[in-house]
């Protein structure tokens, strides 16, 4: 599986401690330096079942520095996927891209424990 993230982000370094604590392999990727592509940013929304702004770092400053929370509405697939590919901090973190074709957004214990370990949600 593929794990995007922000390694100064404190939500990623707590995802990738419970990827390793439950000795999950996984390969990494710099959201900043290696951003997602927009064909990815398509493929994972399509994939997911999610809606974008659940792929948007909507707390982010360079999110509030654009306003985007108003532009967004407007902008087309091809607008959001290009504009998000920009810049990966303006992407949701962490992502999981699992080997099975679904991804993840952010980071929800008890979402990644079912989604991973098969297990009933611990929290």
């Amino acid at each position: 599986m593929l794990f995007i993230h922000y390694p100064r982000c404190g939500t990623c370094r707590k995802a990738k401690a419970w990827l390793d604590e439950h000795h999950l392999s996984y390969q990494e990727r710099d959201i900043v330096n290696e951003p997602p592509t927009a064909r990815e940013l398509c493929e994972w929304v399509a994939r997911s079942g999610l809606e974008w702004t659940k792929f948007m770092n909507t707390s982010g400053r360079a999110y509030r520095a654009m306003g985007l929370a108003e532009k967004r509405a407007s902008m087309s697939t091809e607008e959001l996927a290009e504009l998000l590919s920009s810049d990966g901090m303006l992407v949701k973190r962490p992502i999981l891209v699992l080997d099975d074709g679904r991804v993840l957004t952010g980071f929800r214990e008890g979402e990644w424990t079912e989604a991973l370990l098969g297990e009933g949600a611990t929290s």
